[in-house]
Parts: structure tokens; C-alpha cells; sequence
């Protein structure tokens, strides 16, 4: 994109709910509800799993990275929004709306894969106990995590060089942020490139760890019927079907918004759609997690009796 073309789109117009002004007041005290659940959330269960060694395992790692990913997740565009709620015409910089839409796509796709291997952990820990610490050792653990990064790294990077050259003036998304399927509604030059990239790496990213997490749990479920106890099959379901919620609650909505066939506008389905994946996914994480997990809620009540003891 030559430096003249740059300057012909220098700002966009975010419409967002701008043509409901009632229902903005709602979405906005909503958006607010979900954020601070999503953030103290989130950090509530990072600092948790840091200060209690009873939580220092590969599971809790994992965990703690998906909470990072997810305050990250929503402060990448929920405050701005927040924010544009009382403006009547908001507008975002050429270059904050790219960084905005490039660090979300980063982080969902991490987050795809990252899921996956929070399902590789449980499998790893429910079929082959004995050598659950071996297999899962922290320099593996860190080589993963490493990987869960690395790979959307290299696909957002790739989207970033493969961006629209030319707007041709046009500047108004109609969204409540940066996004990059209607980023690429707006562009003028040839975006074949870009849509034929965007629709292959939405394959590769989603596809691949979501079967992954389903022959997984396959797996995990035909074990957990070898079980004999009753107390046993109940530990190793609880384990297991917190990061299924999660699973379905994520995967559900992101594939329905990136593997079905692009309209020529954006709807306002397709707007409540990336709400659901980008900010109450994020907030559903760490109820999820600490509401049906023993040993969260175990590390919670500790800090708090040890608060109140001082």
C-alpha cells in the first residue's frame, strides 16, 4: 500500500448500534457488566493459580494462559466500545484499527488452539495417569504453549501483508469495532487474495483443534466408562466437562461466524455474534472454571480466610 493511498483513509466510522440509540444504553450497561466480570474474573483466577502450589500443574498453567488470553481479548476493543456508546458518530485511527483487528485475531486463534491442548492435557491426565507428569513435563508444557502462539502469529502476519491496498474514500464499518471481514468489505483493490486466505486459514485454525478435541474426548469418554467406581468417574467427568462448556460455548459461535458463506454487508446478527465470542466467552471462562472446580474454589476460600486472619 503506497503512502498516497494510506492517506485516503486516515480514520473509520464505527456504526455499531448508533441507529438504535435506545438500545444503546442496554448494550452498554451490559458490555460493562461483562467486561468487569471478564477481567476480575480472569485475574481473580490468574493471581489464584500463581500464589497457591497446590494449583502449580500443567492443567492450572494452561489455565492460567487462557485467562491472559482472555483479559487481553477484551481489553483489546471492549473499553473503546464501551467508550464509543455515548459518541454519536465514533471513529477509530487507520492504524488503531488495524492493530485492533490484527491482535484479535491473534489472540482468538491462540485461543483455538490453546483449547485444544487443554483437551490433550485431560486426556493425557485421565488415560495415562501414571505417566501424566512425565508426559507433561513444564519444559513440554512451555513448548506448547510456545507452539499455541507461533502458529497464529504466522497466520495473522500473512493476513497483515495480504490487507487491502485501496479504500477509495470509503471509511464506515459497520461494527462496533475493527473487524476484519468488514474491514475487507470496505476495500476497493482486489481482496481475492485476502478472502481466499482468510477462508483457508479459518479452516486450518478451527477445524483441525476442534476435531482433535472431539476424537479426545472420544477417547476420554470410552475410558471413563472403564472405570469401575462410581467416585471415580464422577472425579474424572468434573475434570472434563468444564472445558467442554467452554469448548462449545467458543467454538459454536466463532465457526458460525467464519465458516459459513460471507454476505455481501455485515448484519446485526453478525455483530451479536462477535459479542459472543469475543466478550462472553471471556467472562464465561473463569465462572465456568471456578464454579465447578474444587480446587479453585478450594484456593479462594484460602486466600480469603488468610486475608481475614491478618
Amino acid at each position: 500500500m503506497g503512502l498516497a493511498n494510506e492517506t485516503m483513509v486516515t480514520e473509520f466510522i464505527l456504526i455499531g448500534l448508533s441507529k438504535y440509540p435506545r438500545a444503546q444504553t442496554i448494550f452498554f450497561l451490559f458490555l460493562l457488566v461483562v467486561y468487569l466480570t471478564s477481567f476480575l474474573g480472569n485475574g481473580l483466577i490468574i493471581m489464584l493459580i500463581i500464589v497457591d502450589p497446590r494449583l502449580h500443574t500443567p492443567m492450572y498453567f494452561f489455565l492460567c494462559a487462557l485467562s491472559s488470553i482472555d483479559i487481553a481479548l477484551i481489553s483489546n476493543t471492549v473499553p473503546e466500545v464501551l467508550v464509543n456508546c455515548f459518541i454519536y458518530r465514533p471513529t477509530i485511527s487507520f492504524y488503531r484499527c488495524l492493530s485492533q483487528m490484527y491482535i484479535g485475531l491473534l489472540l482468538v486463534s491462540t485461543e483455538c488452539v490453546l483449547l485444544a491442548l487443554m483437551a490433550y492435557d485431560r486426556f493425557v491426565a485421565i488415560c495415562q495417569p501414571l505417566h501424566y507428569m512425565k508426559i507433561m513435563s513444564w519444559k513440554f508444557c512451555l513448548c506448547l504453549v510456545a507452539a499455541s502462539v507461533g502458529f497464529p502469529f504466522l497466520i495473522t502476519l500473512i493476513n497483515a501483508l495480504l490487507r487491502p491496498t485501496d479504500f477509495c474514500g470509503q471509511n464506515v464499518i459497520n461494527h462496533f469495532a475493527c473487524e476484519l471481514e468488514s474491514f475487507l468489505k470496505l476495500a476497493c483493490s482486489d481482496i481475492h487474495a485476502s478472502e481466499l486466505f482468510m477462508q483457508a486459514a479459518s479452516i486450518s485454525i478451527l477445524i483441525p483443534p476442534f476435531g482433535f478435541i472431539v476424537v479426545t474426548y472420544g477417547r476420554i469418554g470410552l475410558a471413563v466408562l472403564r472405570i469401575r467406581s462410581a467416585q471415580g468417574r464422577k472425579k474424572a467427568f468434573s475434570t472434563c466437562s468444564s472445558h467442554l462448556v467452554v469448548v462449545s460455548v467458543f467454538y459454536g459461535t466463532i465457526m458460525i461466524m467464519y465458516l459459513r458463506p460471507q454476505g455481501k454487508s455485515v448484519s446485526e446478527k453478525d455483530k451479536l455474534i462477535s459479542v459472543a465470542y469475543g466478550a462472553l466467552t471471556p467472562m464465561l471462562n473463569p465462572l465456568i472454571y471456578s464454579l465447578r472446580n474444587r480446587d479453585v474454589k478450594g484456593a479462594l476460600w484460602k486466600l480469603a480466610g488468610r486475608k481475614m486472619s491478618e
